[in-house]
C-alpha cells in the first residue's frame, strides 16, 4: 500500500472577504493552510494514505487545525508539540490588474524553532513509499532546513521516493542564508523536482531562455533546457516538472504543465481559468495530483501530468488552501467535460 509523508508548516490563514483590501476590511476569514499540508489533504481526498509532519504549540487554535486535517483524512500522529505560537499569514485577494498580496507573521513559530533530532524519521517513514517537502520549509529557519535534510537522508537510505516543490518565497529567506546556499544540498536527495522558471533560477541558479510569463502565454519547449540542466546537476533526479502559468490578469490565468523524464518532454492541455476563486494552493494541488498520478498511473507520465494539471485547474475554483476535489471530478475534467453543469 502506498503511503506518502509530507513535512512542513501549517498556518492560520486570515483573509479579507471577497476582493477587499487590508486597509478597507473590518473582517478577516480564518482557515488553515500550508504547502505540505495542502499536498497531504489532496492525497487523502484521492484515497492515498497521507501523513503530515510538523511542530506546533498545544492550544485551542492548533487543535482546531489538527482536527480539521484529521477530518479530511490526513494522519496527524507524527506531529510533534512544543513552542509558543502557530504561524499566521494574511491574504488580500487581487482582481484584474491588482495582484494578490500575502503578509507573513510566522517569525518564532513552533516549526521555525525545530531542531535536529526532534523528529524520529526512522519511525515516521516506516512503511512510507514517498516523502515530500517544499522550498518553503528550509526558508523558515536553519533548524527547519536541517530537519528537512534529516528526513531526506532517511528516505534515501530506505529507498523511498523523494519529491520537492522548489517553491521560492523571497519574503521568507531572512535567517542569514540564501536559497542558493541551502537548496542544492537538499535537492541532491530528490527523485522528482517541481518548479517554475523563477523557482529554478532563485533556488538553483538555473535560468530558462526566452520566457516571459507576463505576456499571458508560455511555450513549453522553452523549459526543456532548464529540466536538462537540473537532471545534469542532480543525478538522482528522474523527473522534472514545470508548471506553466500565464498571468493574463489576477482573475484570468492560463494553466498547464510539462514533464521531462530525461528522454521525452510531455505537455498537458492548456486550461483557460477565467474566473479564479482562489489561486493560493494552486501549486500544492498540482503536486498532490502529480504524486497521485505517478503512484496510480504506473508508467504513464502523460496521464499523471494531465491529472495534476486538471486537479489544479479545479482548485482555482475552491476557496481556501485545500483542494477539496475527488478523483472522479478530476478525471471528468481530463476527459474534456468542463461545462460545470449540475451533477444530479
Amino acid at each position: 500500500m502506498e503511503r506518502v509523508v509530507t513535512f512542513g508548516e501549517v498556518m492560520l490563514r486570515l483573509a479579507t472577504p471577497g476582493f477587499e483590501r487590508f486597509g478597507q476590511s473590518n473582517n478577516l476569514s480564518s482557515t488553515f493552510g500550508g504547502g505540505e499540508a495542502n499536498v497531504a489533504v489532496s492525497l487523502a481526498n484521492y484515497g492515498i494514505p497521507a501523513s503530515f509532519v510538523t511542530r506546533l504549540p498545544n492550544n485551542d487554535i492548533v487543535r482546531a487545525c489538527v482536527n480539521e486535517l484529521r477530518g479530511l483524512g490526513v494522519d496527524t500522529n507524527s506531529i510533534i508539540y512544543g513552542g509558543e505560537r502557530m504561524g499566521i499569514y494574511f491574504l488580500e485577494t487581487g482582481a484584474v490588474s491588482r495582484a494578490s498580496k500575502v503578509i507573513y507573521d510566522r517569525s518564532g513559530s513552533a516549526v521555525s524553532q525545530i531542531k535536529p533530532g526532534m523528529v524520529n524519521w526512522a519511525n515516521v517513514l516506516k512503511d512510507a513509499t514517498w516523502f515530500h517537502w517544499t522550498g518553503i520549509t528550509p526558508a523558515i529557519s536553519q533548524g527547519a532546513a536541517e530537519v528537512c535534510l534529516e528526513g531526506i537522508k532517511t528516505a534515501n537510505e530506505k529507498g523511498i521516493t523523494v519529491s520537492c516543490d522548489l517553491n521560492f518565497r523571497k519574503n521568507l529567506w531572512k535567517y542569514g542564508k540564501t536559497a542558493g546556499e541551502v537548496m542544492p544540498l537538499l535537492v541532491e536527495g530528490c527523485d522528482v523536482v517541481l518548479g517554475n522558471e523563477e523557482d529554478a533560477e532563485m533556488a538553483l541558479g538555473i535560468r530558462p531562455d526566452g520566457v516571459d510569463v507576463t505576456k499571458g502565454h508560455v511555450e513549453a519547449a522553452a523549459y526543456q533546457s532548464v529540466s536538462e540542466q537540473i537532471m545534469a546537476r542532480f543525478l538522482r533526479c528522474k523527473k522534472v516538472i514545470t508548471t506553466l502559468r500565464g498571468s493574463v490578469s489576477a482573475n484570468h490565468n492560463t494553466w498547464s504543465g510539462v514533464l521531462w523524464d530525461g528522454h521525452k518532454i510531455y505537455q498537458a492541455p492548456v486550461y483557460q481559468i477565467t474566473h479564479i476563486v482562489d489561486r493560493v494552493g494552486g501549486g500544492d494541488s498540482f503536486m498532490g495530483g502529480l504524486i497521485y498520478g505517478l503512484l496510480t498511473y504506473k508508467n504513464d507520465d502523460q496521464k499523471a501530468l494531465n491529472f495534476a494539471v486538471a486537479a489544479s485547474c479545479l482548485k482555482h475554483t475552491i476557496y481556501g488552501d485545500y483542494n477539496r476535489v475527488m478523483v472522479d471530478e478530476v478525471e471528468k475534467l481530463m476527459k474534456g467535460d468542463g461545462s460545470g453543469r449540475v451533477s444530479r
